[in-house]
């Protein structure tokens, strides 16, 4: 099957481009890095000449919900256009657990996801939307966002993350089945306090900032109930633990 990674080169599509490969599909790798930039369209009609599957792992590199939304609706505009006039037969996005809550309680970037996602299911296009929570690969960037001096002041809020490999398995394998026309959740084993998940993995570093609880804290801008970042309860539970994560990553 040939197959058109849009954000290839990133944590998640590089980590899917080998699981792909592994199972003998023909991947096209495509991002600016490779000459094919969704947003602009540049090399993105060549790219998908052939292609039966498009899987969009890119993202924008804007928080705000105005950058975002921008770059989320001009992509898939362009991807579900030219893969339509490709012959393409299932487009497949990756987003957020939580994220049509999030956009009615908080908007910003959430919001932009959830416009990207409206497109998708608007089009007449064949898809499926996999929702994915927290990856334990961000839980370090978690933290550098919300340091203040030697402290890090995270909101009072319950994640239940999963690791990048996971991530790129369950979307591959979604991928290359029927497109379900609608949405798949996927979760990791364990929920954490998010205090208690940055902390771990600032000791795992080891990182001596002091983890604190700020009722006021916010999340990349957004405010959040203890819940908000939590799968629904029908999300299908992916194996790989934290702690066996951390065993394996490098000091």
């Amino acid at each position: 099957m040939r197959i058109v990674v849009v954000g290839g080169t990133g944590l998640i599509g590089t980590k899917l481009v080998d699981v792909l490969r592994d199972h003998n599909h023909e991947v096209v790798v495509a991002s600016r890095a490779t000459g094919v930039n969704s947003f602009t369209g540049e090399g993105l009609a060549d790219a998908l000449v052939g292609a039966e599957v498009v899987i969009d792992v890119s993202n924008s590199s804007y928080t705000d919900e105005a950058g975002a939304r921008e770059f989320f609706e001009i992509s898939t505009l362009n991807l579900l256009t030219f893969g339509a006039a490709a012959g393409v037969r299932h487009h497949v996005a990756l987003s957020v657990v939580g994220t049509e809550r999030l956009a009615e309680t908080e908007q910003g970037y959430f919001r932009a996801k959830f416009e990207q996602e409206k497109l998708i299911r608007s089009s007449r296009s064949e898809y499926s939307i996999v929702h994915a929570t927290q990856f334990f690969e961000f839980v370090r960037t978690i933290a550098d966002s919300a340091t203040r001096g030697n402290q890090v002041r995270v909101a009072r809020t319950l994640v239940q993350p999963m690791a990048a490999d996971d991530v790129a398995r369950v979307v591959a394998r979604t991928a290359v089945g029927s497109p379900v026309n609608g949405i798949r959740e996927f979760a990791g084993p364990d929920v954490f306090r998010l205090e208690e998940l940055v902390r771990q993995r600032l000791d795992a570093g080891p990182d001596d900032r002091e983890v604190v609880v700020d009722p006021l804290a916010r999340y990349f801008g957004t405010r959040l109930s203890e819940d908000e970042l939590l799968p629904t309860g029908d999300a299908e539970i992916v194996a790989t633990r934290f702690e066996d994560w951390l065993q394996r990553i490098p000091a």
